[in-house]
């Protein structure tokens, strides 16, 4: 009998995600890796979002526009090219993007299906986001080329970085038409779409397209070993990671927000993670916060709330939190347990942050702020729990066993040997 027969969810098979094109899947994957998508072409979608970082960049807060290097190899620029900003929220994992249950992207959920703006969804674009976009993943695709931070770069640096600060949409025309005039680009699009004729024809939405056809295509998993174990397979899972399955579905109440065949409710929770980083303030904010989930909503209820992460290859895919607190998988899983004892304990050597002196001044300021600190100490949606070092153990050795097997190993595409535009890889 399936296992989710017993409480367990249904297990994720490939009718659970959506089918993308291969051609433009493999288009996709040239686009993904080329820095021919950023303001000053020194930064590409996989720079932040790499495989051989568990589709991360194993940072904390990483670092976008003006940085060099990968992982936690990346630095800071200095002198005249030094950042200028960290990225506020920490790079998540790409793993299961294309699953057709999946409504709402974003630490703070800012993307989502709905019909808001007459277009299909509800984004920081509102009824400026262009027409043409096949799916949330695509929509989510265009929002990281025009961020300032992560790739677009500053104000007058770049035609694209200008074009943002006019209006969000003024600048991916641009960057369809930077793209399209790449003679080997342009064929390739004509090949992959059949509504395309001419590489003129060309818009952000057949990148985004193609953008989002290769990353659901690539990072699609459910063949770990828990996978194996709700299709039946009882021998797939060892004793402790049994009794960690038993642990997260029970007593830990871990399944209460990752639940269903995605192991997330997608919805907000304030846990109470470690405040640190420059925060994605809003224009009116006064001071460094990240206030989550109301950012987007402007409802007090949803302040300091966040998406809950889905948690194939979790263990691929620290640092964890909205902003990376915790290096380790124990961390986090020790900080859902007793997250007012944990922060208390917490240190700021624990965040992996990328040296960069001329931002240390702000990089844990808002710890002096005790109106800011006993505001967010008021939101908590989890109770403690007690459990053992063994149950710790246990339950991470379950999470663990979320990992995939050949579909980590043996990606469809994998990292090209080059990318049209000529611009190097970062491998």
């Amino acid at each position: 009998m399936p296992a989710f027969a017993a409480g367990l969810p249904a297990p994720l098979t490939s009718d659970d995600f959506i089918a993308f094109d291969r051609k433009q899947a493999a288009l996709g994957q040239l686009l993904f890796y080329d820095k021919i998508l950023s303001g000053n072409s020194n930064i590409a979608c996989a720079t932040c979002h790499h495989p051989k970082l568990g589709t991360g960049d194993r940072l904390s807060l990483g670092i976008g526009e003006g940085g060099d290097g990968l992982g936690q190899d990346r630095t800071a620029l200095v002198e005249t090219n030094r950042i200028k900003k960290r990225i506020p929220r920490n790079a998540p994992g790409l793993w299961n993007l294309g699953a057709k249950k999946l409504h709402t992207l974003f630490h703070d959920g800012r993307l989502s299906i709905a019909d808001t703006y007459d277009n299909g969804f509800n984004s920081p674009a509102e009824e400026w986001l262009p027409e043409g976009l096949d799916s949330l993943l695509a929509a989510q695709a265009i929002f990281p080329v025009v961020a300032q931070f992560e790739m677009a770069g500053n104000p007058k640096e770049n035609e694209i970085a200008g074009a943002v600060h006019d209006r969000i949409d003024a600048s991916w025309p641009i960057l369809a038409k930077r793209v399209r005039v790449i003679p080997e680009y342009g064929q390739k699009f004509v090949e992959a779409f059949d509504h395309i004729d001419d590489p003129e024809q060309v818009t952000i939405a057949e990148i985004a397209n193609a953008l989002a056809a290769f990353q659901a295509t690539e990072w699609q998993s459910f063949d770990s070993p828990f996978d194996q174990y709700l299709a039946g397979n009882k021998a797939a899972l060892s004793p402790d990671q049994k009794r960690g399955l038993d642990l997260f579905f029970g007593k830990a109440n871990c399944s209460s927000c990752h639940s269903g065949s995605l192991l997330s409710d997608q919805k907000f929770h304030a846990i109470g993670l470690p405040p640190f980083g420059p925060g994605r303030t809003r224009r009116f904010d006064p001071m460094v916060r990240d206030v989550g989930r109301m950012g987007e909503s402007d409802q007090l209820e949803d302040a300091y709330r966040f998406r809950t992460p889905m948690l194939r290859n979790v263990e691929l895919t620290g640092p964890y939190g909205h902003n990376g607190a915790y290096p380790t998988l124990e961390g986090i899983v020790r900080h859902h347990l007793d997250p007012d004892g944990m922060l208390a304990n917490w240190s700021p050597e624990t965040a992996d942050l990328p040296n960069a002196p001329w931002l240390e001044a702000i990089d844990f300021i808002v710890w002096n702020d005790d109106r800011e600190m006993a505001r967010q100490a008021r939101f908590r949606d989890i109770e403690p729990v007690f459990l053992n070092d063994d149950d710790v153990s246990n339950l991470l050795a379950f999470l663990k066993a979320l990992t995939g097997t050949s579909s980590v190993s043996s990606p469809p595409f994998g990292i090209p040997a080059r990318v049209p535009s000529g611009l190097p890889l970062d491998q």
